[in-house]
């Protein structure tokens, strides 16, 4: 794509200019000369290629300035677009003119050695300049893409929920609390209740916004602020809901594919392994999940929460994503539907990638009788008087309804392989962390 007279690198890199004249520009990503040869790789945003300058080719001024370059410099290059094999991406451009637009200064702090991660983590502005995060954050980028792109073509609407709330959705006691003029108000850990009202206006609804949770946890796989992919539909049991997920993700999956293959694979995760993924995905009850992991002599009792050491002993039993349902109704949210069938479990479900990763979406189908609602309220010994407006949902048009929440960085980690959570995110938010 020409702007301004100027080339994308990506163009160049699909073949689209090979042996024609072009100008691009960008950071000066890496440089090395050998003789009378620079070789620039240059960074414009959408890629990475290699420029060669030589001795002779170009103003002799230009090629000594060139001695001069340091890097994430940033310049504007016109050359020749070759075939080439032996450079990165297959393409490279012999340079006949320069135009150094900044010089920057000696030092660059991220430097051709070990960097520890708190370093990393400080210096977070400029390590999303490297290559392992451009590619972690195109193929970020792509997975929302292509999930909006499900939603829009299977007629849901992008609904928008506040983000300072005064009622709880998952407890209080993973709530940041913040001074709201003259009272206390919280940051939102969901769209939850405000998606149930939404429903019985719009019908089928999602949203992608930020999630706060307080969770004193120092995990591999928690983020205090996370991007959370939620959908709500009206008419829509806990069977419907997986399958929404189900046809979601198998678009995602082949949209990734074709999109980002590259990006994919040098980070370990070949394109043809998200064929191996595609749903169906099956389906474990909680009780069967008790006797798994009652097998692998995992300590585990009937009516415990899942944690991170049982989701991971559970999916070295599956080589693609998974349900567990039915889940207690001592360990889920009060609005989750008991089973008329069994009332000490509800019609949950939670989607469980496999190798080690765990948990990526939560949800499953809410309660829609008033009655129910206010003995699940008292149960769990919350305050009707906080629930008002959502207890009202309840009295005007209630339908059976279902929603789920998938965790974006979660979901990254696992699509990317990833060590750590926060790299799938380009700045962090962890317990000991909000800097920069």
């Amino acid at each position: 794509m020409e702007k301004n007279g100027f080339v994308d690198v990506s163009s160049i890199l699909s073949g689209c200019y090979t042996g024609e004249k072009v100008r691009i520009r960008g950071w000066l990503d890496n440089m090395r000369s050998s003789g009378g040869i620079h070789f620039f790789l240059v960074r414009d945003g959408t890629g990475i290629i290699q420029c060669t300058m030589k001795k002779g080719k170009v103003d002799n001024e230009k090629f000594e300035e060139a001695r001069k370059l340091t890097q994430e410099s940033t310049l504007e290059l016109t050359g020749t677009v070759q075939e080439d094999r032996r450079a990165p991406g297959g393409y490279e451009i012999r340079i006949e003119d320069m135009n150094i637009i900044h010089l920057a200064e000696e030092g660059y702090p991220i430097a051709k050695k070990y960097h520890g991660p708190e370093f990393l983590l400080d210096h977070r502005h400029l390590w999303i300049r490297s290559e392992k995060m451009q590619k972690i954050l195109r193929v970020r980028a792509k997975f929302l893409e292509a999930a909006r792109e499900w939603f829009q073509l299977n007629g849901y609407t992008e609904f928008h929920s506040p983000t300072l709330i005064t009622a709880a959705c998952e407890g209080g006691s993973t709530l940041f609390t913040v001074k709201y003029f003259n009272t206390e108000a919280y940051l939102s850990q969901s769209w939850q209740l405000y998606a149930e009202a939404a429903i019985a206006s719009l019908g089928k609804i999602y949203t992608v916004a930020p999630s706060f949770r307080a969770e004193k946890s120092r995990t591999r796989r928690h983020l205090t602020e996370y991007w959370h992919l939620e959908a709500e539909a009206a008419w829509c049991d806990l069977e419907c809901i997986m399958k929404v997920q189900e046809d979601l993700l198998a678009h995602v999956f082949n949209a990734l594919s074709e999109r980002v293959p590259r990006e994919l694979e040098s980070l370990g995760r070949p394109p043809e392994e998200l064929a191996r993924m595609m749903p169906p995905f099956e389906r474990i009850s909680y009780d069967e999940v008790v006797d798994i992991l009652a097998k692998k002599k995992v300590k585990f009792n009937w009516g415990d929460d899942l944690g991170w050491t049982e989701e991971q002993k559970l999916t070295e039993e599956f080589d693609k994503p998974f349900f567990v349902t039915h889940f207690p109704t001592g360990v889920k949210a009060f609005y989750h539907k008991p089973d008329p069938a069994r009332q000490s479990v509800t019609l949950s479900a939670d989607l469980l990638a496999p190798e080690g990763y765990g948990e990526i979406t939560g949800g499953g189908q809410r309660i829609d009788d008033l009655e129910e609602l206010l003995r699940r309220i008292e149960e769990e010994g919350l305050n009707p008087k906080d629930y008002e407006w959502y207890i009202d949902l309840r009295r005007y048009g209630s339908v059976p309804h279902s929603g789920f929440g998938l965790g974006v960085e979660r979901v990254i980690a696992w699509l990317c392989k990833l060590n750590h959570i926060r790299d799938a995110i380009a700045f962090p938010r962890l317990i000991n962390r909000v800097y920069p």
